[in-house]
Formats: structure tokens, C-alpha cells, sequence
């Protein structure tokens, strides 16, 4: 994912979507289309006080409902759908916590051993890289991606050129703001969880 030299660096906005009934539980939440809270939706209007002062040139948000739902409440209501932004597919342990998982295995993380019948590592970070890719190639100032919690975390992962497993470190809550840019040539994290 590198950028030329004279290339203009654009900033990839993230805001992850509010609160969901699976997002509190802390079960995971893949493909199934949750509606927000109402805690939720308050979130996504706070959200919006963040973004409103940026001119965005485009904004993307994954096509399930609680991500369209926090575009719009966030003031996007016609932002266009990417279905490479949809959550990980968590195959079998979609709507189930890692907690409940880690009573059968102690040494469980969802970064290490993956998930039984749904989508590899790999196969989310070949996603996210797709998107970096279109952003970069842009020629665009900001864009903004409303998007899931551990999609946004590998998104984050990969912009920094890291492993998409290196995406374990960047803990993001529900309706959060973060900013990713550069530092003169090298990629990095502006702004975390605002």
C-alpha cells in the first residue's frame, strides 16, 4: 500500500457504528442486520458534533442497517453504500460472546484462532486493503468510512502497514470518531476514539 512521493495523502476518517443490543452483550455481531439502541442513536447525533466542521469529499458506509442508520443520524444520509465495509463474518459464533467461547477454550482471541465457518483474517484485511486502496487513489481529502468495530480495527491495522492481527491494539467503543493520516510520508493514527 505505498503511496508516491508526490501523491497528495488524504485522511481516512472512522466512525464505527452506536450501540447495538450484541454490541452491549458483547456478542458478535457479523452479518446479522441489528437495529441501534435508542443509547445508540444518541450516539451517532453525538457523533455528528465531531465530524460537521470537515468537508468531506466522500463518505462510505457499510451497507447494514446499524451502519446506515449512524450515517444518517451523524448527518450522511446519502452516503454510499461499500459492501467491502460490512463486518467480519463470524460464521459460527455470530451472536455469541468470546466469553462464552473462552469457557470451553481459556486461550480463545478471535486475532489468533479465527472463526469456524465464517471469514478468515486474512480474507476481512483483503477487504480493508480494497478500500485503502480506492482512498489513496482518490485524490481526495477526506474521506469518511462508517463501518464495524473489528473491521475498523483491522482497517487501522493495515493502513499502518501493519498485520491485520496488529488491529487486536486499537480498542474502539461504539459511535467513536477516529482519523488516519500521515506523519510527513508515514502513515499513522491523527486521531483515536473521539
Amino acid at each position: 500500500m505505498t503511496i508516491p512521493a508526490l501523491a497528495p495523502r488524504p485522511q481516512l476518517w472512522i466512525l464505527r457504528h452506536g450501540e447495538t443490543e450484541w454490541s452491549k452483550s458483547g456478542q458478535y455481531t457479523g452479518l446479522t442486520d441489528l437495529p441501534l439502541t435508542v443509547e445508540g442513536e444518541q450516539q451517532a447525533v453525538e457523533a455528528r458534533k465531531v465530524l460537521d466542521p470537515v468537508d468531506f469529499d466522500l463518505v462510505l458506509t457499510s451497507p447494514l442497517r446499524r451502519a446506515r442508520r449512524t450515517a444518517e443520524l451523524a448527518g450522511f444520509p446519502d452516503a454510499q453504500h461499500e459492501p467491502l465495509a460490512v463486518e467480519w463474518n463470524y460464521g459460527d459464533y455470530e451472536g455469541i460472546s468470546s466469553d462464552l467461547i473462552r469457557k470451553d477454550n481459556p486461550d480463545y482471541l478471535i486475532w489468533t484462532h479465527g472463526v469456524p465457518n465464517g471469514e478468515t483474517l486474512d480474507e476481512v484485511a483483503a477487504r480493508a486493503d480494497k478500500i485503502i486502496g480506492r482512498v489513496l487513489e482518490s485524490g481526495m481529502d477526506n474521506v469518511l468510512i462508517v463501518a464495524h468495530g473489528h473491521f475498523s480495527r483491522i482497517l487501522t491495522a493495515r493502513w499502518l502497514e501493519l498485520p491485520p492481527t496488529e488491529g487486536r491494539h486499537f480498542i474502539l467503543g461504539t459511535a467513536k470518531v477516529c482519523t488516519l493520516g500521515w506523519d510527513k510520508k508515514t502513515p499513522a493514527i491523527v486521531r483515536w476514539g473521539l
